[in-house]
């Protein structure tokens, strides 16, 4: 799963939001590291509507203009699952392997 994909799903794991504070919720979460781009942001949302991984909780209409809030999905929450757990076991064993001694080279 491609970062941004990532961010939009946890952004969503807490709370429902509209598609400007799914960006502004990834830019905190990341310190500011993952910026999404409008165009970038709503194609994601697109597609992860197409796959059943979000779904539009509710459209409202704020200063004259449409605003669909977005919501995880059982399937999307169940993928984001899957997805922490395997970046979890990733972040387990590099931190494994950096904590194992190596022998200098000059040892040999």
């Amino acid at each position: 799963m491609q970062e941004p994909t990532l961010m939009v799903l946890t952004a969503l794991a807490d709370a429902p939001r509209h598609g400007y504070a799914i960006a502004q919720e990834v830019k905190a979460m990341t310190g500011g590291r993952v910026v999404l781009r409008t165009g970038a942001l709503y194609g994601a949302l697109d597609r992860l509507l197409a796959d059943g991984l979000i779904d539009v909780e509710r459209e409202e209409v704020v200063d004259g203009r449409a605003r669909r809030i977005f919501t995880l999905s059982p399937s999307g929450r169940e993928r984001l699952a899957v997805e922490a757990e395997r970046l979890a076991a990733t972040a387990r064993e590099a931190t494994r392997r950096l904590s194992v001694t190596r022998p200098s080279a000059d040892a040999t």
